[in-house]
């Protein structure tokens, strides 16, 4: 069955795909093509069908159609661009200025009647501060998603140090005057 695009190379573009292959910072989609148009390539002999390049890229059977589809309409260097996105990607919600708020909201009092900070609470106090115009829970949530802030950490002020250590230092005690097999049918 004859193919419906064929790849050959000439010399020319094969030192330039064998080049773009070798090279320091080409990314793995690229080199995944060149490596497809190296072995498509009808002027080395024999191709391997399309199941099998696919096999041996890493990739799809569409990829492989779509990289021979790509060099046969358009060329090489239509093959070996760096694709652009129809649409950029979404800009940040919340840029250093307004998180540096929202953390230093969080880390305040809370509001009167609530012990601690809900994300939920954030989240309308934020909007109502004119932080932000308008922002989703999530947003909150992965905005002081950090590894130093936490809602319930003992330094952001939702736990007194004095009442955490003296819970701690009862419940030491109780356990040390418990019997153990209390303790044992407990667990």
């Amino acid at each position: 069955m004859q193919k419906k695009y064929e790849v050959k190379l000439t010399e020319a573009e094969r030192l330039r795909v064998f080049n773009t292959v070798d090279a320091k910072g080409t990314p793995k989609t690229i080199r995944k093509r060149c490596n497809i148009l190296l072995l498509a390539d009808v002027s080395m002999g024999k191709p391997l069908t399309q199941e099998e390049m696919a096999a041996r890229c890493g990739v799809s059977d569409v990829c492989v159609y779509q990289t021979a589809k790509d060099y046969f309409l358009n060329g090489l260097d239509y093959v070996l661009r760096r694709r652009e996105h129809e649409r950029p990607p979404k800009t940040r919600i919340v840029n250093g200025e307004d998180e540096a708020r929202i953390i230093a909201l969080a880390c305040g009092e809370p509001p009167e009647g609530f012990s601690r900070w809900t994300v939920r609470l954030l989240t309308n106090r934020i909007v109502e501060l004119d932080i932000v115009p308008s922002i989703g829970r999530e947003t909150v949530r992965t905005t002081l998603k950090q590894p130093t802030l936490s809602l319930t950490c003992r330094s952001s002020g939702a736990f007194p140090k004095a009442v955490t250590a003296n819970l701690w230092h009862t419940w030491r005690i109780s356990l040390k005057y418990m019997p153990y097999r209390m303790i044992r049918s407990s667990l």
